[in-house]
């Protein structure tokens, strides 16, 4: 073998040597006939075929016309089936497609014996909210049927084998004790289970006693409660309206129509959770409620501005230097007391209610002045004059920004449309939602706020919480300012 591959690099070599005499003698059309087989190919002495420059036309090889520079938005479509049931979509020039059923059915349905049962459901196959169940799927559109087929068996036929619960139990129960460690997760459930009494008070995360009570027997007497026609929408996302109801209709149309059920209504009370761990850092949260939610279209809009406007983050930027650091929070708070490791404005925004307010981590000697800062801070969004137009039209446009970047993934894009149809029985445009931004006021944001801190004060608290001043303490800073 050494012999014939060296016989073999003497020959190359004299080939070379004449090809180099000949080289100036040949044309462009030889030299795109001529190619090497590269080592292998001389080892062998086979001799491969010649191969076309990149740039030449295959033959049968059509190419599919590029998009124009300006491609129009698919406008989203929907069909109400007889039982109630809404097939929604719209197209996009994407290759790939994003497929969600979405059920009105959340932690705020639970009943005392069914508490848990959304999260178990989430840890079985999708995701859930306090209000919603979401079954979702991701794929190239040569796939919609499988997906569609797919999505309606695991809503329609779910087997809930004792020993998949089971597992699944034992994960939630990992969980559920990995998340008790987590100060910000527990901070923003603590808000909630304080803030409100009954459906909305329910956690998304199943306590212990629930995962003790959680079986099969519970899981299919939730969904067959639940999971009715009136109460599902299926939306997609890159695909072709006519397409979707030729699969999904004939898989759909047999459910029976049952009345949709009144949606439980919020009861905000206020209220305070204290949590002491063994830490020298304190974990605190200052929440108000806005009633309406995004029933109340203009006040939800305004409650998302308000949370970019205040912004916030972290003493240590993660995303880059420079990010969010014009936001409220940032120049007026974590620039100026180094003693802040995180503070930031939250909002949390359902149907018929919304909860805003600030959360932060310092440590625990200066938390009595961290939560002085958070109250001043609340109460000068309150206050006409405060916020400048340079301010909220930085917040504005980051707030479109947002918007539009998020709709660019085709599954926030399948949920919009679900989780819109559920709340409006249609799909508003993302052009509608864009000029509400634009028209919110420096007027609005305070009046906002005004009404924010004039509902009852929910504050939460976790770690060295022996320094956190008292609810009452906390609550009438707000109503004396």
């Amino acid at each position: 073998m050494y012999r014939t591959a060296a016989s073999r690099l003497r020959a190359l070599k004299e080939r070379t040597i004449n090809r180099g005499l000949t080289r100036f003698a040949s044309t462009s059309a030889v030299a795109t006939k001529t190619s090497s087989g590269g080592f292998f190919s001389w080892l062998t002495g086979e001799h491969s075929s010649s191969l076309p420059p990149l740039d030449f036309p295959l033959k049968d090889v059509t190419l599919p016309p590029p998009l124009p520079d300006f491609v129009e938005p698919g406008k989203t479509t929907i069909t109400t089936l007889p039982n109630g049931l809404k097939i929604a979509s719209e197209t996009s020039a994407n290759p790939a497609a994003s497929i969600g059923l979405y059920v009105d059915c959340g932690s705020i349905y639970e009943t005392p014996a069914s508490f848990g049962a959304t999260h178990l459901l989430e840890r079985m196959a999708f995701k859930t909210s306090r209000e919603h169940m979401g079954y979702t799927y991701d794929a190239l559109k040569t796939y919609v049927p499988q997906m569609v087929e797919l999505l309606i068996d695991s809503v329609r036929n779910p087997a809930f084998l004792d020993w998949e619960v089971s597992e699944q139990l034992h994960k939630v129960s990992a969980e559920v004790s990995e998340c008790s460690k987590n100060p910000q997760h527990l901070l923003l459930e603590a808000i909630h289970s304080a803030g409100y009494s009954g459906p909305y008070g329910n956690a998304l995360l199943a306590s212990e006693s629930a995962v003790n009570r959680l079986n099969s027997a519970v899981l299919e007497e939730f969904i067959a409660q639940n999971y009715t026609a009136s109460r599902m929408v299926l939306a997609a996302s890159g695909v072709d309206h006519e397409e979707l109801l030729k699969y999904a209709e004939p898989l759909l149309s047999d459910l029976p129509k049952v009345q949709r059920p009144a949606e439980p209504k919020p009861v905000y009370v206020g209220g305070d959770y204290r949590h002491q761990a063994d830490s020298g850092t304190t974990h605190f949260a200052l929440a108000f409620e806005l009633p309406g939610g995004w029933v109340k279209e203009k006040d939800a809009i305004v409650l998302t501005v308000l949370q970019m406007l205040m912004g916030g983050g972290g003493s240590f930027s993660a995303g880059g230097p420079g990010k969010g650091m014009y936001s409220r929070l940032y120049l007026r708070v974590l620039n100026e007391y180094p003693q802040i490791q995180s503070f930031s404005a939250f909002n949390s925004i359902y149907n018929h209610t919304g909860l805003f307010g600030i959360q932060a981590t310092t440590g625990s000697e200066f938390v009595t002045k961290a939560i002085d800062i958070a109250v001043k801070e609340l109460i000068a969004v309150a206050t006409p004059g405060e916020v400048d137009q340079v301010q909220l039209n930085r917040a504005k446009q980051s707030t479109k920004s947002a918007i539009l970047m998020n709709l660019e993934s085709r599954m926030v894009a399948s949920e919009d449309i679900g989780k819109q149809i559920l709340t409006y029985g249609g799909r508003k445009p993302v052009e509608h939602f864009l000029k509400a931004v634009d028209e919110v006021t420096a007027k609005d944001i305070a009046s906002a706020a005004e009404k924010l801190l004039s509902s009852p004060l929910t504050m939460a608290s976790y770690g060295d919480v022996i320094y956190v001043p008292s609810y009452d303490a906390i609550g009438s800073r707000f109503h004396s300012k």
